[in-house]
């Protein structure tokens, strides 16, 4: 059964790269995957992400068959700075399940929230706004597109926040209502059409089972409409540790909404698991102007200069048009001499 899933997996995947494919940064999702990109949506962008999926799980020591049906939202806001935006992060899942442990099997089932986190992410290295503003090599066109060091650097964020948990709930660690903390640090290469992201995560980590994970993601865009990306997530904690592989496509209908599907395999039966999910995005984008990342250093304050420079010009040219007389004014009566 296991063969047959991973089976699947490559064929399905092996048919969204047959197809046409697109990443963007126009809306800049974390969706199909479960990573956090670097960078934040945008100043006064409010964007919605949200899915859900269907699958099963088998566990072998258990001796139980699961049906598995989950919803996963992200609501993301770009506020103060470029760099920065705020978050809420997560999933609700309802098991119906089939216990085989005894000699007569039963049925029952369950619902929670699994995660509900209220987080910031603030990006603290951006190596490509400096290479914005760098001049092309006008005489080589190998030192335009060679392979530099440097493209080995990536941009980095880190993410903090808290994950609020309920009573009674037996689709996460403890017993008890809890306000406990996540961080994370996100890096984000980019590599053409090639897009990588790494994720390392620490949540509840004040909690008796805390978890740790980290996130690979690679992402492939194909055209200007379709993308690919697969995914590895490994996952260590007592209270669920695992190994997950994610594969999948996303379609951009216009520059504010994309949608997506994916499917989930693992490799281990205790459980095992299978899953197939479809969600999209979307976001209102309240830009009141086109706002940049300033840069630091020698080059931002040239930068920086140049732009002041620029404005003075504007503010005397307008205050000259301002004060200059023109001819076809017409005076009120006794304004004369």
């Amino acid at each position: 059964m296991k063969t047959q899933q991973i089976s699947i997996l490559f064929c399905f995947l092996f048919c969204v790269f047959a197809a046409k494919a697109q990443y963007t940064e126009t809306i800049n999702s974390n969706r199909p995957g479960f990573s956090q990109g670097a960078f934040s949506v945008g100043k006064k962008v409010l964007q919605f992400e949200a899915g859900f999926g269907y699958g099963t799980e088998s566990h072998s020591l258990q001796k139980t068959e699961t049906n598995v049906f989950i919803i996963d939202y992200n609501v993301r806001y770009g506020v103060w700075k470029e760099e920065l935006e705020i978050s809420l992060i997560g999933g609700f899942r309802s098991n119906s399940v089939t216990n085989n442990s005894g000699a007569i099997s039963f049925d029952y089932k369950e619902s929670n929230f699994t995660s509900n986190t209220l987080g910031a992410k603030y990006l603290v290295y951006d190596p490509y706004r400096k290479k914005e503003i760098e001049k092309p090599n006008l005489y080589s066109w190998k030192a335009n597109n060679s392979f530099h060091w440097r493209d080995l650097i990536p941009a980095v964020s880190v993410y903090a926040g808290a994950n609020f948990d309920f009573a009674d709930n037996t689709l996460t660690p403890g017993t008890d209502s809890s306000i406990s903390p996540t961080i994370a640090i996100a890096t984000q290469h980019n590599w053409g059409t090639w897009v990588f992201v790494t994720n390392i995560i620490g949540e509840r980590i004040t909690e008796d089972m805390p978890s740790y994970s980290y996130i690979l993601t690679l992402t492939h865009t194909f055209n200007a409409r379709m993308s690919a990306f697969i995914e590895n997530q490994g996952i260590s904690s007592d209270f669920y540790a695992d190994q997950l592989l994610r594969g999948g496509a996303a379609y951009l209908f216009n520059q504010n909404f994309q949608i997506d599907a994916s499917i989930l395999v693992n490799f281990k039966d205790t459980p095992s698991r299978f899953m197939g999910r479809i969600g999209l995005s979307y976001r209102f984008d309240m830009h009141d102007k086109d706002e940049y990342i300033e840069e630091k250093g020698k080059a931002g304050k040239e930068k920086n200069k140049e732009e002041k420079g620029s404005k003075k010009k504007k503010k005397d040219k307008k205050e000259k048009k301002k004060n200059k007389r023109k001819d076809n004014i017409d005076f009120e009566e006794g304004d004369e001499g």
